[in-house]
């Protein structure tokens, strides 16, 4: 997901702007889970998503009924093998949260704000695992990479930060395709997190200016990725 709805995906289609109704249907972290697996361009059956999350697939059916019922997942039939098998795909090529051009009113700014703060938490866990096993790492103990980490601050123009999100958006385009080509060697999820921020936005609980402000602006989402 990102906050730039000004990128478009390999093909060229739109991504989904999230409504509020759709931010509460992903309220659910298997549905998020679900989401972050669906794309476009590749297509999932309730039988695939159960077993990449380890989830029962009836419950899957049942959280896809409602993503597609939210307007963010649409059927594929073109991919099904007969009238009862069900295939889905994303609605779009990304998606994105709503953008000044289109602002919210209050009550939707709260939903996107308790979306965010769960963004969050689930970024605060993936650290916290990720930095625990770096020193395992490290110490040899753990001699399989389970994590990469690439951290750094550039001195961009908006034009290039334009430009860096439409190369990283490219590149992940690129990942899902290699991860559909046959391979020997086994696959397993890996979470990839993509955070290109302005490096002066306030801490919850500051002003623009620095200063203490008596209700916090929305929590940020700070993924960073270091390569260890």
């Amino acid at each position: 997901m990102t906050a730039d709805d000004s990128l478009t995906g390999a093909a060229g289609h739109a991504p989904v702007r999230l409504s509020s109704p759709m931010l509460k249907a992903v309220a659910h972290p298997v549905r998020r889970r679900i989401l972050e697996l669906m794309h476009e361009d590749v297509p999932r059956r309730a039988t695939d998503l159960a077993r990449l999350l380890d989830v029962p697939a009836n419950a899957v059916s049942f959280h896809l009924r409602q993503l597609a019922k939210a307007g963010l997942i649409v059927e594929a039939p073109e991919h099904a093998r007969d009238r009862r098998d069900r295939v889905w795909k994303a609605a779009g090529s990304g998606f994105t949260i709503p953008a000044p051009d289109a602002p919210v009113d209050a009550e939707e700014e709260l939903v996107i704000r308790s979306f965010m703060d769960q963004e969050a938490l689930d970024l605060q866990d993936l650290v916290a695992r990720v930095t625990a096993w770096a020193p395992t790492w490290a110490s040899g103990r753990e001699p399989r990479p389970r994590a990469t980490i690439l951290t750094g601050l550039l001195e961009l123009t908006e034009a290039d930060v334009r430009w860096l999100s439409e190369q990283l958006g490219e590149l992940m385009d690129r990942a899902i395709e290699r991860s559909r080509q046959p391979s020997e060697e086994p696959r397993q999820l890996w979470r990839m997190v993509n955070i290109l921020a302005d490096d002066a936005l306030p801490r919850p609980g500051e002003d623009p200016d620095g200063a203490t402000a008596t209700a916090a602006p929305p929590q940020p989402r700070s993924r960073s990725s270091s390569r260890r």
